[in-house]
C-alpha cells in the first residue's frame, strides 16, 4: 500500500466514526478497487430471532468501501460524498461469519465517480448483495 493509500485508509478506519463503531477493517487499497471486512457482532443484529446483521449495517459497509475505492482511484481525486447509491440484497447474511465487501471505481468523469461493489460471508456466491453507485469528486487544486 503507498503512503497515499495507507493515508486513506487511515482516515476511513479512525475518522469515520460508524466505520469505527462497526469495526470496518480495511484489508486492500489501491488503484480504485477497496476490500473492507466487518466482523460479526450481535450488537448489529437486526432480527434477533434470526441472528442476522442488519441491512443497515451491510448498507453502510458498502458505501464506505466505495467511498474508499473512489478516494484511491489512479486520477488522484479529493474528497468524495455519494450521490447515488442502489443496493440489490440477494441473502441474508449467514449469522456468526464475517461480511466482507469489495468496490471497484471503474470510471471517472471530471465530476463524478462510478463504482460498482458487492459483499459477501463465506458463501461468495450469491453475494449477500451488491452495489451500483455515484460519487462527486472534490479534485485537489
Amino acid at each position: 500500500m503507498s503512503d497515499r493509500t495507507a493515508q486513506i485508509a487511515r482516515q476511513f478506519t479512525q475518522g469515520i466514526p460508524h466505520a469505527r463503531d462497526l469495526g470496518m477493517e480495511i484489508r486492500h487499497l489501491e488503484n480504485g478497487v477497496c476490500e473492507i471486512e466487518m466482523p460479526y457482532d450481535e450488537k448489529l443484529i437486526g432480527d434477533a430471532r434470526t441472528g442476522v446483521i442488519h441491512g443497515g449495517a451491510i448498507s453502510a459497509l458498502m458505501d464506505t468501501c466505495s467511498g474508499a475505492a473512489v478516494m484511491s482511484h489512479p486520477s488522484n481525486p479529493g474528497g468524495t460524498a455519494t450521490l447515488d447509491l442502489r443496493i440489490d440484497y440477494m441473502r441474508a447474511a449467514t449469522p456468526g461469519q464475517t461480511i466482507r465487501a469489495r468496490a471497484e471505481c471503474y470510471h471517472v468523469t471530471h465530476s463524478v465517480a462510478f463504482v460498482r461493489a458487492s459483499a459477501c460471508d463465506d458463501q461468495e456466491d450469491p453475494p449477500v448483495a451488491t452495489a451500483h453507485g455515484a460519487f462527486t469528486l472534490e479534485r485537489k487544486s
